[in-house]
């Protein structure tokens, strides 16, 4: 696996984070792949990451399998949208 650093600072994946944590809605992939703007195979390959350093965690509803971020992921996804206010 690559070096955990690298996924925090990667645009897409930041991104992701951040959408999870603004939206209180239920959410899935294509969906968060739409908010990205990436394709949904890039989005379910990030987020088989994410999920592998247990800062996503996924709920089967039916066929759909909804996307929460872990306590972790959460604080994460805070700290990336604090940065992103600091240098606008």
């Amino acid at each position: 696996m690559k070096d955990n650093f690298d996924i925090f600072f990667r645009r897409k994946p930041a991104l992701m984070l951040v959408s999870l944590k603004k939206n209180t809605r239920m959410r899935y992939g294509s969906l968060l792949a739409k908010e990205v703007d990436c394709t949904y195979s890039h989005a379910v390959k990030i987020l088989q990451t994410l999920e592998a350093l247990k800062l996503v965690v996924f709920e089967k509803k039916g066929r759909i399998k909804i996307i929460q971020l872990t306590k972790k992921g959460r604080e994460i996804a805070e700290a990336i949208d604090n940065i992103q206010t600091l240098i606008r």
